[in-house]
């Protein structure tokens, strides 16, 4: 399995992109801000050709780029409850933010929502650029993040790791995503990383929507909101 990361260029968020090989379809998770080109380069270097669009949750720095990313040809799976943010995650997002942006950019934020959005429910299974990937629902973060499962892993990963999970904003190498943000509930978390995250096997490689990869049993031996909860 090939496994490519993009870093964003606001808020370290990692887009990644997911295919069976070289020259193959892909799926493109996570499209932050400002990674259009790059997202454009890696998919002409490697032969990609996008099958779809994944998004672990609905806030704005997993999404800001969904739209061009799209393109007009290509859906975007987002859980049905976090659908609202894709109408317009802007009208969520602080002042501030906005201004920051902007400013970064050098543009007036803008948003439209991408042509065609499908709505994921937690258990589903999805079959996609040859990849099939499990949807499980994991609120907290927000109400509708999830965390997609895949059998098989990257290359040059260590030999008792043999499945991958992109966790989104739920588990980070040694924290969890914060509940304090619009959607989130911290009640909610609790429960998702005692029913979702913890029962994953120590084998997953944990790709997290920030910072670096980890391993499910590195995270339970060592992150202290697992350990808390153990």
């Amino acid at each position: 399995m090939l496994v490519l990361r993009i870093e964003a260029a606001a808020f370290g968020t990692n887009c990644y992109l997911v295919a069976p090989g070289a020259g193959e379809e892909c799926l493109i998770v996570d499209p932050g801000v400002g990674v259009e080109a790059q997202v454009a380069e890696t998919l002409a270097q490697h032969g990609l050709r996008p099958a779809a669009v994944l998004l672990t949750h609905g806030h704005v720095d997993h999404t800001y780029a969904v739209t061009p990313v799209c393109g007009g040809t290509t859906a975007a799976y987002i859980h049905q409850d976090d659908r609202y943010w894709l109408r317009d995650p802007l009208a969520s997002t602080s002042p501030g933010l906005l201004a920051m942006l902007e400013q970064q950019f050098g543009t007036r934020a803008s948003w439209q929502e991408p042509d065609t959005v499908v709505d994921l429910q937690g258990g589903q299974v999805l079959d996609l650029a040859g990849l099939s990937l499990e949807v499980s629902h994991a609120p907290g973060h927000t109400e509708g993040s999830v965390l997609y499962g895949l059998s098989g892993v990257p290359g040059g990963v260590p030999d008792d790791v043999d499945r991958t999970v992109l966790t989104g904003d739920v588990l980070f190498a040694g924290s969890i995503g914060r509940t304090d943000l619009p959607g989130g509930d911290h009640s909610a978390m609790l429960r998702s990383l005692r029913d979702v995250v913890l029962p994953l096997s120590d084998s997953h490689l944990v790709l997290p929507g920030h910072g670096p990869a980890t391993t499910m049993g590195r995270e339970r031996a060592t992150n202290p909101y697992l350990t808390s909860l153990a």
